[in-house]
This record gives structure tokens, C-alpha cells and sequence, in this order.
């Protein structure tokens, strides 16, 4: 059996490949939800790796606000930085996406899909040296 911080993991990356394929077929409300669930996964697997548990919430703010105190790395503190509108309006998304009718552009949704590949480099280089 797939032990449980494999399964966020590789959950994480079928949800960016979806978001992926979001954006090849024009769906770009989901490209925004899937992009925000490939990083709320992702680190939540991190969290799980670091702690062997994860705070149950759905704010990407705040698991990477608490990933930043548990990983004290430059490189999270300066992707965070960085990136807090785009962190924000992936949350916004996620919350929208279940409540609101709020639609995304094209350039919206190329511009989350470039953040995602950013975002796992950093996540990448954070499971690589832990």
C-alpha cells in the first residue's frame, strides 16, 4: 500500500498536470483551482515529511506561512515574498470556485501556470534537502 505522504505527493502533481490540461482545452477557472490544490498538497506533504502530521485547513497562506516556521530556508522565505498575490488569488480561486461565480483569463491562467512551475522547483529543492 502507498504510504500516506506518497499519496499527497503524487496527487499534488496530477492535479498540476490537470491544471495542465485545463488551459489546453480553455478551462481557465480550473486551471486556478487545480494549480491551488497542486500546491496545498504539496505542501502539506512537506509538512507531513517535516512533522508527521499537517494542519487541517484549506489556506495556502497559512500551511506555507507554517511551512516557512518548520523549513526555516531562505528560498521558501523569498518564494513566499515574492509570490503572496499569486498565493492569495489561488486561494481566492479555491474559495470561489465552490461559491462564487468568478471566471479567470487566459493570461490569468498562464500567468498561475508559470507560478506553479516556479513553486515546484522550490518545493522540489525543499524535499531534496530535508
Amino acid at each position: 500500500m502507498e504510504r500516506y505522504s506518497e499519496v499527497l505527493r503524487r496527487r499534488a502533481r496530477a492535479f498540476l498536470e490537470s491544471a495542465k490540461a485545463d488551459f489546453n482545452r480553455g478551462d481557465y477557472d480550473l486551471v486556478l483551482f487545480h494549480v491551488e490544490q497542486f500546491l496545498q498538497l504539496y505542501v502539506k506533504y512537506l509538512l507531513y515529511l517535516s512533522l508527521g502530521d499537517y494542519p487541517k485547513t484549506h489556506s495556502l497562506t497559512r500551511l506555507l506561512k507554517d511551512l516557512k516556521k518548520v523549513r526555516q530556508e531562505d528560498v521558501l522565505k523569498r518564494f513566499y515574498d515574492e509570490n503572496l498575490e499569486m498565493i492569495n488569488l489561488l486561494e481566492e480561486a479555491y474559495i470561489t470556485s465552490r461559491y462564487l461565480p468568478r471566471e479567470y483569463d487566459e493570461e490569468i491562467a498562464r500567468r498561475a501556470l508559470e507560478f506553479a512551475e516556479k513553486a515546484l522547483e522550490v518545493m522540489e529543492w525543499l524535499e531534496k534537502h530535508s
